[in-house]
């Protein structure tokens, strides 16, 4: 039997993708048509189709498309890792999306009962719709949750307030050239150090998370938030004093 193929045109409107985006695919190296007919018009074969579906679905799961080119070139890269790790994703999804209808249904039945809802409890559901969910698996909001109920709102409030000023604090030590080992630099360190594990339970993955979610939205939101995000150099400045001090990292 023949094996079928699809012009770009053709694969572009089965799959929903632009013959812009298949061409800079092609430009990048990431796939490339392998058939040719007798007048030279190249093809997509099957095994071309199977490829794109991995490109996509490593696209969806965050990949640049450097680092798509990467894993492919792996040996331990397969169509069936690569929709395992996919179909994790989604499933992390779908129970995200189950905490987020839990949430709206708890505010939504207080609204129904005409209870206030403070401004702060429609942040936390602002949170879960949004930035949380790209960071944080389930499992790790689970315990996030939990560390919120452990600590308790007033102290929730302190910590909240605590945060921009060690900012501006270490800020202020970084811009005046202040060596990482000095003394007042290494009292700022663990001070965030300390705030680092009273929010995330001391869990490194959890930590790691929130670097991410921190870098993420100083990217998006630095310029309009001026100094109460934290810039990769100033964690990169607290991340030396902290190794200086033998401490945790953040």
């Amino acid at each position: 039997m023949k094996e079928e193929s699809w012009k770009v045109g053709e694969l572009a409107r089965r799959t929903g993708l632009t013959v812009r985006t298949l061409h800079h695919y092609d430009r990048e190296g990431l796939l490339s048509p392998s058939h040719r007919t007798a007048s030279g018009h190249r093809l997509y074969g099957a095994a071309d189709v199977a490829r794109l579906q991995q490109i996509r679905s490593l696209r969806e799961l965050g990949f640049s498309l450097d680092e798509i080119r990467e894993f492919l070139e792996r040996p331990d890269a397969s169509p069936r890792r690569v929709m395992g790790m996919h179909l994790e994703r989604l499933r992390e999804q779908i129970a995200l999306r189950q905490k987020l209808c839990e949430r709206l249904e708890a505010v939504a039945e207080r609204l129904d009962r005409a209870e206030e809802v403070s401004a702060r409890e429609f942040l936390r559901t602002l949170e879960l719709m949004t930035m949380y969910e790209k960071y944080y698996t389930p499992e790790q909001l689970d315990a996030l949750e939990r560390r919120r109920e452990a600590v308790g709102e007033e102290r929730i409030r302190e910590v909240e307030a605590e945060w921009p000023r060690l900012i501006a604090e270490v800020r202020a030590a970084m811009r005046q050239g202040t060596d990482p080992a000095d003394p007042q630099v290494q009292a700022l360190a663990r001070r965030w150090a300390g705030l680092v594990r009273e929010f995330t339970g001391g869990d490194p993955e959890i930590g790691k998370a929130a670097a991410r979610l921190n870098r993420e939205q100083h990217a998006q939101l630095g310029e309009q938030h001026g100094d109460a995000i934290p810039t990769p150099d100033l964690m990169e400045y607290v991340g030396r004093a902290m190794a200086a001090g033998g401490m945790d990292g953040a």
